[in-house]
């Protein structure tokens, strides 16, 4: 048999967000504005943990992983999404567009663990005050912190590799605004069967998997202030996990919408993703900021300084 001349992709074009002609600089304003905001937000509260030593405890270390998330989520496709909306550039080169995938899935799985992790590290906190520092001490909580984005690595690169060893030999466009994994495989010249099985198990079991852990945690929390009883036990458990929860709400919220709304999918699915990528980031440091008297405590002492400092 003759081998069949296939010609080898090199890039992709981006159609960008659908629905949106006429619109393209009012979006991009709106979206540079959540993208610094996010940046510096995020900047702030890193900054703030670093400089202040009482913040320098386990709960805040894992904020500090979710602040880095914060700023790395947005920064994988928001700057190419503005350059398609201010100058229509929508040519993405191959090596750009494998990152888009591998590091989206990959800090996307690292969100998830990482909200697994803080609900654990939340459920120590609350049912054995007196053993916390025994459990959560820095070398376990530093294994947690490396397993989650290890672990995340492993499971982008075998979506990315399965991604992009299909052969791409027709069309180049991509129907949306970023590389991902459905939009890409509806150009390959290919069967697509395994990838998209892989796929939808990955990503649905990764979630499901970290919201009944999740659910688990809070379940024992909850058991453990019925059977304390005590007005200071419910007060410390609303103060400690309430920043958590939303967080956790905004994560999940919107995907769960979507798994059991199949009618809703294909309407939902940009919006949720331009949600999760533009909103949902800086959304997180204001819930922390505003709802926790300590990070509020390290910022305004962190502004004294600079300002003292100049």
């Amino acid at each position: 048999m003759g081998l069949v001349n296939h010609t080898v992709v090199t890039h992709f074009i981006l159609l960008g967000i659908p629905n949106t002609d006429g619109l393209q600089t009012i979006l991009f304003f709106t979206f540079l504005v959540f993208y610094l905001c996010t940046l510096l937000s995020n900047l702030l509260i890193l900054s703030a943990i670093f400089t202040d030593r009482s913040l320098h405890t386990p709960m805040y270390f894992f904020l500090c992983n979710l602040a880095v998330l914060d700023i790395g989520i947005p920064s994988i496709s928001t700057p190419k999404l503005l350059a398609i909306l201010w100058s229509q550039n929508r040519v993405i080169w191959l090596g750009g567009c494998m990152s888009q995938v591998f590091f989206g899935h990959f800090m996307g799985s690292t969100e998830c663990l990482l909200y697994t992790v803080m609900a654990y590290d939340r459920y120590v906190a609350i049912c054995h005050p007196l053993r916390y520092l025994l459990i959560m001490n820095w070398r376990v909580c530093a294994l947690l912190a490396a397993a989650t984005w290890i672990a995340s690595s492993i499971h982008s690169a075998i979506l990315t590799s399965l991604t992009f060893t299909l052969p791409y030999c027709g069309s180049n466009v991509v129907d949306y605004f970023l590389c991902d994994i459905f939009p890409l495989a509806k150009l390959a010249c290919a069967d697509t069967h395994v990838i998209e099985t892989v796929t939808v198990a990955n990503n649905g079991l990764v979630p499901i998997t970290c919201f009944l852990l999740i659910l688990a945690s809070y379940a024992r929390i909850l058991f453990s202030l019925l059977k304390m009883n005590s007005a200071i036990a419910w007060h410390k458990a609303a103060s400690t996990c309430s920043s958590h929860l939303a967080v956790v709400m905004l994560l999940f919220g919107p995907c769960f919408l979507m798994y059991t709304q199949p009618q809703l999918s294909n309407v939902l699915v940009t919006p949720v993703q331009i949600f999760a990528i533009v909103v949902a980031p800086v959304l997180n440091p204001v819930i922390y900021t505003l709802r926790n008297k300590e990070v509020k405590a390290a910022l305004r002492k962190l502004t004294r300084t600079h300002m003292l400092a100049h």
